[in-house]
C-alpha cells in the first residue's frame, strides 16, 4: 500500500516539471542573455533609433553674435572707483569680452575693431564703413546678429542712421555704459551680457535696430539719452521701451511700425559721405546770423524750435527766403510737429524725431532728392 503511494506521488511529480518546463531549466541556463544596451546597439544596426551623439551635436550648436566696438565709456580707462575723469575708447574689442567671460553661455563671439575713440568723434564715414561692415557680414548664414559697443553721448544718432541703411532682419543691438570698467559697480559687462543676448534671440529678428541698456531695449528710432549721469541714461520717453531683458532672457512686447532696415530707400554701398546737415538750436535772442550763415554753408537745415517748432520774425523772413531743405523739429523732447504746424511753406514737418535724428533723416533724403513734398513724404514714413 505505502509502495503503491509512493509510486504514484513520483509519477505526478514528474508530470509536473513536464507541464510546467521545469525540464528545460539547463537550456535556459545556457541561453544568451541580453542586457539592455545590447538591445540599445541592435535596433541602432537596424536603423529603428537614431545615435545619441547626433542630437547632442544639434543641442550644443550655439549661435554666433559677431561685436563690433567702437570706444566709448565702456571702453574706457580711469582712476580706480571713479565714475568721472576718465580715457573713452582705450580698452580693446577683445579686452572688453575676456573681461564678461560669460558671454561664452551666451554665443559663439567674434570680434571687429571699428575704431576706439570718444563717440563725440564720431563721423559719417565711420558710420557709412560700420553699415557697409554689418551688410556684409550679414550675408554669412552662420552669423546670428550683431552687437556694436558705442558711447552714450551720440548712440542714439549712430543706432538711427544703421536703422535707415542696414540691410538685415538680423538683431543690431547697441550698447554701451554709463561708467568706466575701472569705476566701483560698472555697468559695463551687464549691459554687454543683455545686449548679446538680445543679439542671439529669435525674438529681436525683424525688430530694426535696438539698443539695450540697464535691462531695458529701445528702438532706435524713438531712443534718447537723457542723463549725464545715471546708469538709466538711456530713454524712449513717452514712446516707451519695448521690451526687457532679464537673465538673458529676451521679452520683447512691442515693434516698429516705421520704415526701418530692409523696407528703406536708402543705399550707403557707393558714398564715402553725407550731404551737410546743420542744426540750428533757437531760443530767445537766438542770433539770425547764426541761420544765414548756416544756410551758406550746408545741404540743408534743421530747425529745434520752441515748443511746436516756432521761432522768432526774424528767423521767419530768413528761412521763408531759403532755397535749401528746412526741416522743423523741436527742442522739446516729446510732441510731434504736423504740417499744420509749420510757420514757413517752404519747410518740412520733421513729426516726432528730435533735431539729431531729423538731421540724419535729412542727411540720407538728400542723396535723393530736394523736393519738399517728396522730402514730407519721406519724414512721415520713417
Amino acid at each position: 500500500m505505502k509502495k503503491n503511494i509512493i509510486i504514484s506521488f513520483l509519477i505526478t511529480l514528474l508530470m509536473s516539471f513536464r507541464i510546467f518546463g521545469f525540464s528545460n531549466v539547463n537550456a535556459a541556463e545556457t541561453a544568451e542573455v541580453k542586457t539592455p544596451k545590447d538591445t540599445v546597439g541592435e535596433l541602432k544596426e537596424n536603423g529603428d533609433i537614431g545615435t545619441g551623439t547626433i542630437d547632442n551635436a544639434k543641442q550644443s550648436e550655439k549661435k554666433k553674435v559677431v561685436i563690433l566696438a567702437t570706444g566709448g565709456t565702456i571702453a574706457a580707462s580711469g582712476d580706480e572707483g571713479k565714475t568721472t575723469g576718465y580715457d573713452p575708447g582705450v580698452i580693446s574689442a577683445e579686452e572688453l569680452i575676456s573681461s564678461v567671460p560669460e558671454l561664452k553661455d551666451v554665443a559663439d563671439i567674434d570680434a571687429v575693431q571699428i575704431c576706439n575713440l570718444n563717440s563725440d568723434d564720431m563721423t559719417d564715414e565711420i558710420w557709412i564703413e560700420l553699415a557697409n561692415k554689418i551688410n556684409e557680414m550679414a550675408k554669412d548664414p552662420d552669423i546670428t546678429g550683431f552687437v556694436i559697443t558705442h558711447g552714450t553721448d551720440t548712440m542714439e544718432e549712430t543706432a538711427y542712421f544703421l536703422n535707415l541703411t542696414v540691410k538685415t532682419d538680423k538683431p543690431v543691438v547697441l550698447t554701451g555704459s554709463m561708467r568706466p570698467p575701472t569705476s566701483l559697480s560698472a555697468d559695463g559687462p551687464m549691459n554687454l551680457y543683455e545686449a548679446a543676448s538680445v543679439a542671439a534671440s529669435d525674438e529681436a529678428y525683424g525688430k530694426g535696430v535696438l539698443i539695450v541698456l540697464s535691462d531695458h531695449i529701445y528702438s532706435a528710432r524713438s531712443v534718447t539719452k537723457t542723463s549725464t549721469y545715471s546708469v538709466d541714461a538711456i530713454s524712449s520717453g513717452e514712446m516707451g521701451s519695448m521690451g526687457i531683458v532679464r537673465d538673458g532672457r529676451v521679452f520683447i512686447y512691442e515693434e516698429p511700425v516705421k520704415l526701418h532696415t530692409v523696407s528703406t530707400e536708402f543705399d550707403v554701398s557707393d558714398i564715402k559721405e553725407l550731404p551737410k546737415v546743420s542744426i540750428l538750436y533757437f531760443c530767445v535772442d537766438s542770433d539770425p546770423g547764426l541761420l544765414s550763415y548756416a544756410a551758406d554753408n550746408s545741404d540743408g537745415l534743421v530747425i529745434a524750435g520752441a515748443g511746436a517748432g516756432e521761432f522768432s520774425e526774424e528767423y521767419k523772413e530768413i528761412i521763408g527766403s531759403l532755397s535749401i531743405p528746412v526741416v522743423i523739429s523741436s527742442r522739446i523732447d516729446d510732441g510731434i510737429i504736423i504740417p499744420d504746424n509749420l510757420l514757413c511753406e517752404n519747410t518740412v514737418a520733421a513729426d516726432n524725431l528730435s533735431p539729431q535724428k531729423a538731421a540724419i533723416l535729412l542727411r540720407l533724403s538728400l542723396l535723393n532728392t530736394t523736393d519738399n513734398e517728396k522730402l514730407q513724404k519721406i519724414f512721415t514714413s520713417y
